[in-house]
């Protein structure tokens, strides 16, 4: 789960990160108003979308008649970007017009961009450096790790690429977490000297505080800066959490903004199913991750394209099943499905009630292509058969695949 950069900074400046003062915006009025709270002479107007690459971003035109009325008090010139430096009041507020409402694309949102709905209006900042951190969990490694740059900013992936080895990493003992030692080292590898070193230690060991005992997924600040009094503080701040972990945090729970999630996958969601949307054209109806996984591979293999990843899971219900078969069907670029179920725990027989219920609900008007095996499967097919579907059936995953594939090229 990923929340805004106003709702991170505000979890950070709970475990003493320093944060620029800043306060949320809903609207024009209420940006003006937050500016006048923070206090000049300087201020930053940010979209608060769940992308990177706001600054860069570029506003497009809107098609829909609620976008376009949203938008009526002027579209951003061409170069206008997400995030806006303003030296004055009317700045502000010209700024909070031309963002709110407006779709913004980045390198991270895709060609559609995201509508900007809310802004977070920041106090400007006295910047010597910038830097690049992040916290995260290296697999590999089983730890939580630390990584920092000399080369922070907008463009720390090209830096990444160009120069693998100006990024530093620290693996973090879960026992003790980040030592003193460890942070005074990763300062004086960033050239930090003086204050600054003092500084970037205490401020590394609260960020992996912040990460260890929120749960987090991911933790970037990019730019971390250095100020002229050798200060650091976190000029933006990127926050995910491990799902898995939010029963444990229910504030977290509650800043989920469901607007800037898919809608089929929060739907989805809502019905214990785990589903994600792709580009293809062949809906895949499975349960467990890793027959998911093989049903989608085979599909590529055979010349087709999966249009979801969908798990009911191994102890599904009728109604979870039904729910599936709901959010595949509202897909208009599906042109098949396949339902390809191992029955251990999950019985072949309630998938095959679950389809026939979806159908009946919903119809059917492209391809269906079933296969079933392990526990019930007999009784399964038996059911389906006896319906007056037009189902494919296969006996195999190989098999399974090839039909779907021909099933949706028309054949």
């Amino acid at each position: 789960m990923k929340v805004h950069e106003y709702q991170a900074k505000e979890i950070l400046r709970r475990f003493g990160v320093p944060v620029p003062p800043g306060q949320p915006a809903f609207s024009v009025e209420d940006a003006v108003s937050a500016a006048e709270q923070i206090g000049g002479p300087i201020w930053v107007v940010k979209s608060q979308i769940h992308a990177g690459g706001r600054g860069k971003g570029r506003f497009v035109e809107l098609s829909s008649d609620a976008q376009i009325a949203a938008a009526a008090e002027g579209h951003p010139e061409e170069g206008f970007g997400g995030v806006q430096l303003c030296r004055s009041l009317d700045e502000v507020r010209e700024a909070a017009t031309k963002i709110l409402g407006h779709t913004l694309v980045t390198k991270q949102t895709g060609p559609e961009g995201k509508l900007v709905n809310r802004l977070y209006i920041e106090g400007g900042a006295d910047i010597a450096q910038e830097l690049y951190c992040s916290v995260m969990l290296d697999r590999s490694n089983h730890r939580v790790m630390i990584m920092a740059s000399a080369q922070g900013g907008t463009d720390i992936e090209d830096v990444a690429e160009a120069d693998p080895t100006a990024i530093k990493t620290v693996h973090i003992d879960p026992a003790i977490g980040l030592g003193g030692w460890q942070g005074r080292t990763l300062a004086l590898e960033l050239g930090l000297s003086g204050k600054a070193v003092r500084h970037a230690t205490s401020f590394f060991q609260k960020l992996v505080r912040t990460y260890v005992e929120m749960d987090c997924d991911m933790l970037e600040i990019n730019p971390l800066v250095v100020t002229g009094g050798g200060e650091l503080i976190a000029l933006d701040c990127k926050m995910s959490f491990d799902g898995n972990a939010l029963y444990r945090h229910k504030d977290v729970s509650e800043l989920r903004d469901l607007s800037e999630e898919d809608a089929a996958e929060v739907e989805a969601s809502e019905y214990g199913l785990s589903f994600v949307n792709l580009d293809g054209t062949i809906g895949c109806l499975v349960n467990g991750a890793g027959l998911a996984m093989s049903t989608m591979d085979i599909i590529k293999y055979k010349g087709g394209e999966p249009a979801n990843f969908l798990d009911v899971g191994g102890g599904a219900k009728k109604e979870q099943v039904v729910a599936a078969f709901k959010l595949i069907t509202k897909d208009p670029r599906v042109n098949a499905i396949l339902v390809n179920i191992f029955g251990g725990i999950m019985k072949c027989d309630v998938i095959a009630e679950g389809v026939l219920a979806a159908v009946e609900e919903v119809g059917l008007e492209v391809p269906l292509v079933v296969r079933l095996s392990g526990t019930n499967a007999e009784l399964g097919r038996k059911i389906i058969d006896a319906s007056d579907l037009n189902v494919i059936t296969a006996t195999d995953l190989n098999e399974a695949g090839e039909k779907a594939v021909q099933a949706a090229k028309g054949a």
